[in-house]
């Protein structure tokens, strides 16, 4: 259980990551 728990907190940094970069993409242009 310790294991999924820590994937799953993972998986969300990613996400928040991706989103970051989506939006400076789009403030470069």
């Amino acid at each position: 259980m310790a294991t999924k728990k820590k994937a799953k907190k993972a998986k969300k940094k990613t996400k928040k990551k991706a989103k970051k970069a989506k939006k400076a993409k789009k403030r470069k242009r």
